[in-house]
């Protein structure tokens, strides 16, 4: 091996390291302080995580829920408990199967869920605005973009 490939190699081990360690400390940290509702604990982020999914759905089943999730099932009834009786899904039985549970995301939870976004939006452009400059911001974009898509990717690909 080149000395400047050894040099690479040990400064992209350094970076993936770096990073490592940040994405650990930002996650949940960024992710609380860009909506104050997530700050307080009104919801957690798992939680948001399902009822962002149910918006855009109509329903889920509690099996899909448990998949969407990577969760058991009797660990995906438990955040369905919790955030029916806060009001912000309802379930109820498949007509064409009583066994299979639906779950429907409530008024209450949409409107949680629009609050908790738009929360959201208002941060990060005040991090845009206040923080990097427009070619930064592109490449903010263009990066979690690119680990959207590796994250996509399933294990046996990747």
């Amino acid at each position: 091996m080149l000395v400047t490939e050894a040099g690479a190699t040990d400064r992209l081990h350094a970076d993936a390291e770096e990073l490592a360690d940040l994405a650990m400390k930002l996650q949940r940290r960024f992710l609380l302080q860009l909506s104050e509702e997530l700050g307080r604990g009104s919801v957690s982020f798992p939680q948001f995580f399902l009822l962002t999914y149910l918006v855009r759905h109509e329903f889920l089943t509690m099996s899909g829920i448990a998949a969407k999730m990577g969760h058991t099932t009797a660990a995906a009834t438990g955040l369905v408990d919790r955030l029916e009786k806060l009001g912000y899904v309802q379930r109820s039985h498949a007509q064409d199967d009583r066994r299979k549970v639906i779950v429907k995301i409530t008024r209450k939870g949409s409107n949680l869920v629009a609050r908790i976004r738009q929360d959201m939006i208002n941060k990060i452009s005040l991090v845009m605005r206040d923080r990097l400059t427009p070619e930064e911001s592109k490449t903010w974009i263009e990066i979690y973009r690119k680990i959207s898509d590796f994250c996509e990717i399933s294990p046996t690909k990747a």
